[in-house]
């Protein structure tokens, strides 16, 4: 674990937080391409990595590109720096993840939830991160749907939850650092920064699964709001023929696109109880009732998709959540209904998909939990450099 900091000590400005962020994302980055990222000069550049340098926290690798003149000594993070640890909590478990300081998995796990009472949910996740056996965890992010504000949960409705101060409990438990989230934006976070996202400056986060989610990215930066967990992408309309969902409307993406809508379709036809894993394997052997369904949900999803870029002017979107296995069955469907619904005009949407499921919020979570000990890197005595709270 990383010992604490000392309290007269000042974090990083902002200049310095943005060479941190750049040769985390980026690096193993020479200095002339932070230079051009980052507007600096070279000699203010050399300045401002001097003490990450100094205290461990970057290392100056050898110039292998062959070229003539003075070296371009890449800079890169300390390898093997920190560890840290990210969970996603549903209403039934709890999905975890240990990562590198690039969100690089070192072991994944889940664990059942023995109650939904805040406390022992807390000893649930606690046991959980403990069972990944990784060391020298630095901090712990953790991720569920709904509203969240300052380590409280503001509202959690798979959890029953009402203003509860989670992120304490947590990091009572693990005596690490423990920051908390929204699950879809801490997933957009994870794809900003190390997933299909990296390098794109705005695209669209969709969801699919028990629910429907969505997050969007702008000029780089998630785009944060009181509203991401309440779910707004749910109910809007994509089917003037689909089912009903529990709220009236009919053929809503929550009605169209979610595994327990799609199961409830296929096994009202079949008059037998499928799971949704059962209807993908059904669709992709041609069963009639099973193909109807996921045909119509490809379609859906196109259009969702199409609405999204259209109405966000974003042309990439990424694709993810526990449901994300109908692509397996309908990629080419859901991109016909995509280009269906798009101008031909318009630029052409890029189509992400993220197939890592639960281990993509959990992993969502870390990502947040290394920007929140990033954002508040201290030097600390002479020698030593400390990621700390």
């Amino acid at each position: 674990m990383m010992e604490p900091m000392q309290p007269h000590e000042s974090m990083l400005t902002e200049t310095e937080k943005a060479l941190a962020r750049a040769v985390l994302i980026h690096g193993p980055i020479s200095r002339t391409a932070l230079t051009s990222r980052l507007n600096l000069s070279a000699p203010s550049l050399t300045r401002l990595a001097k003490p990450f340098l100094d205290h461990g926290l970057m290392v100056q690798l050898e110039d292998k590109s062959g070229s003539v003149g003075r070296p371009a000594q890449p800079l890169d993070v300390a390898p093997g720096l920190a560890s840290f640890a990210g969970a996603k909590l549903t209403g039934d478990a709890v999905h975890v993840v240990a990562t590198d300081v690039r969100a690089g998995l070192l072991a994944t796990g889940t664990r059942p939830l023995t109650g939904t009472e805040p406390a022992s949910v807390a000893a649930d996740l606690v046991a959980a991160v403990r069972a990944l056996g990784v060391s020298r965890i630095a901090g712990v992010g953790v991720s569920l749907g709904g509203t969240v504000r300052d380590g409280r949960v503001e509202f959690a409705p798979f959890l029953g939850w009402h203003d509860v101060a989670f992120a304490e409990l947590v990091e009572a438990g693990l005596g690490v650092p423990t920051v908390l989230e929204n699950d879809l934006v801490a997933l957009a976070e994870a794809e900003r920064w190390f997933g299909l996202g990296r390098d794109i400056p705005g695209f669209v986060v969709l969801t699919i699964g028990a629910g429907i989610g969505y997050a969007l990215v702008v000029n780089g930066e998630v785009v944060r709001s009181p509203d991401a967990g309440v779910g707004l992408g749910g109910h809007i309309p994509l089917s003037a023929t689909g089912p009903v969902c529990q709220e009236g409307h009919r053929g809503c993406a929550q009605a169209m696109l979610t595994s327990g809508s799609i199961a409830s379709q296929v096994s009202a036809a079949l008059q037998r109880a499928v799971t949704y894993e059962e209807v993908l394997e059904l669709a992709a052997v041609g069963d009639p009732a099973a193909r109807t369904v996921v045909d119509s949900a490809a379609d859906a999803l196109g259009r969702f998709v199409a609405l999204a870029a259209n109405l966000t002017l974003q042309p990439a979107v990424v694709l993810a959540g526990d449901g994300i296995g109908l692509m397996s069955v309908a990629d080419d469907r859901v991109r016909a209904a995509l280009a269906a619904n798009r101008d031909p005009r318009a630029t052409k949407v890029e189509l992400y998909v993220d197939e890592s499921s639960f281990t993509a919020w959990a992993r969502g979570a870390a990502a947040v939990a290394i920007q929140y000990a990033f954002d508040r890197i201290r030097f600390d005595r002479p020698g030593t450099g400390l990621l700390t709270p």
